[in-house]
């Protein structure tokens, strides 16, 4: 053989070497499978695993903290029921429970059940504890009665046990165990105080931008075209009266265009919203079922905030 076929043969195979490394990198063996993400995660952000993975609960909490006194303001009597909503979509998004179905028989979104798709535990303890109280009580309860029986505001005292107590300390304390937050004592004349001032400003930052850039730059006018999670936290943030913080930073222009965007989109009626998209009663329903029925879970709760009282029945919750 010469030195030139030499060179060649020698050439060919460092070149199949090379293509059966691509191809061994690029197939994967079949007994690993894929992990396998909650439905909570967002179309938005799974594609940056570099963020901290926050609940819904978590995001209105951070949004809703001063970031150096570290607790929300005392005046803001609605962000329990925001919390307690927020557990509820969470776990639709995980696919954990779901909206009944709609049927022949056309039915409002308020009377609709909540029913358990899957008791799989989630790993966060309030998610993990709702679960277990949904999955204990028959006949089978709406979303309002579900916030209702979350926040201790009911008049059967048997059902009370359903009540979530310490809810803000306890979702405050997930997110100093992310490193988001951080433990302190503040003293006010006659009494003390636990607070959690923010840490990590570039996670709440980068909520936020993620918050103003949905309602800005990446406006699409149209509920059903939006983020899921994104949606979920606008309505969110707005009934637990946190949507303020998020935009005060803008300029006057993007302040007004934000708010009034925002204002569009919440003035919408969930019943109408809800019958576009397909049998279901609810909006694309080709989309990733988690994501599909916190979609759902999401147009009850807002429904119930809207017809059942108003913003004087929101705000009215203990902690």
């Amino acid at each position: 053989m010469s030195i030139n076929e030499g060179e060649r043969t020698s050439t060919l195979t460092h070149r199949g070497r090379r293509a059966d490394v691509g191809r061994n990198a690029t197939k994967k063996p079949e007994d690993e499978e894929d992990p396998v993400q909650d439905g909570g995660l967002g179309e938005e952000d799974s594609g940056d695993c570099k963020d901290i993975r926050l609940t819904l609960m978590e995001e209105v909490l951070l949004l809703g903290l001063k970031d150096k006194e570290g607790y929300t303001s005392f005046w803001n009597d609605c962000i329990s029921s925001g919390l307690r909503g927020g557990i509820l979509i969470e776990l639709a998004m995980r696919g954990r429970i779901q909206l009944e179905r709609q049927t022949m028989r056309k039915r409002r979104l308020l009377d609709r059940k909540v029913l358990l798709k899957s008791d799989a535990p989630t790993g966060d303890v309030l998610l993990d504890e709702t679960l277990k109280h949904i999955k204990a009580t028959e006949p089978a309860e709406t979303v309002q009665t579900w916030i209702e029986l979350l926040t201790g505001e009911t008049w059967n005292p048997f059902k009370l046990q359903f009540q979530l107590r310490n809810v803000r300390e306890r979702i405050a304390k997930n997110l100093v165990e992310k490193g988001i937050l951080t433990t302190e004592k503040q003293n006010f004349l006659l009494f003390d105080m636990t607070t959690h001032p923010v840490t990590n400003t570039t996670e709440k930052q980068r909520l936020v931008k993620k918050l103003q850039e949905s309602v800005l730059d990446r406006w699409v006018n149209n509920p059903h075209r939006m983020d899921r999670r994104t949606l979920a936290l606008l309505v969110l943030a707005h009934s637990s009266d946190v949507l303020e913080n998020v935009f005060i930073t803008l300029a006057d222009e993007k302040y007004d265009m934000a708010m009034n965007r925002s204002k569009d989109l919440l003035d919408m009626d969930p019943e109408v919203e809800s019958t576009k998209g397909g049998a279901t009663g609810c909006p694309l329903v080709a989309s990733t079922p988690g994501l599909n029925e916190g979609l759902c879970l999401l147009e009850a709760w807002w429904t119930s905030l809207f017809c059942g009282g108003g913003e004087e029945r929101r705000c009215f919750f203990i902690f």
